[in-house]
């Protein structure tokens, strides 16, 4: 019996550790089943990340794009407003030189009236009327030189500030 006993003895001690060592592989099965888990949870983070990755280096290219196309605009404006500042001041010399001209004729224009003063005869009422004639559409011209000069500045001035508000505007949007 003592034999039998001790077999029992030994029985139960090795289901004890056949117990323990299926709780040991229950134990490790669990944590496999975890980290499969948390390899499978990074896999979904990794393809997330990579999906991110994708989108911000298309809105980087995007941007590279339209800042490119910022500087051609850029450069495009510059080369309009040299142009522009050019016709402006081709169009103050003819301005001057128109009002030059006028400032002779107006000279001489005195000087005839002056000449005419002097030998007034009722004959030469009809050239008088001509010479002032002639000064009042000198005058008109001079003011309509004036004022159209005027107006394309405004609106040089004003197309110039609209560039300028529209590139910061694309620069900062």
């Amino acid at each position: 019996m003592e034999d039998s006993s001790a077999i029992l003895c030994q029985i139960s001690c090795l289901k004890d550790m056949l117990d323990q060592v299926n709780e040991e592989i229950e134990s490790s099965i669990q944590i496999t089943r975890e980290m499969e888990s948390e390899i499978v949870k990074c896999s979904e983070a990794e393809g997330a990340f990579a999906a991110r990755e994708a989108g911000l280096t298309k809105l980087l290219y995007a941007s590279q794009f339209e800042l490119v196309g910022l500087a051609a605009v850029t450069a495009e404006s510059r080369k309009s407003v040299t142009s522009t500042e050019q016709e402006l001041r081709s169009l103050q010399k003819k301005r001057d030189e128109v009002q030059e001209r006028m400032i002779r004729n107006r000279e001489g224009f005195i000087r005839q009236c002056l000449e005419f003063q002097g030998g007034i005869d009722p004959g030469e009422s009809e050239r008088l009327q001509y010479f002032l004639a002639e000064k009042e559409s000198l005058e008109k011209e001079i003011d309509i030189f004036t004022r159209r000069n005027y107006a394309l500045e405004s609106c040089i001035a004003t197309s110039l500030e609209e560039m300028f508000e529209d590139l910061g505007d694309s620069r900062t949007g």
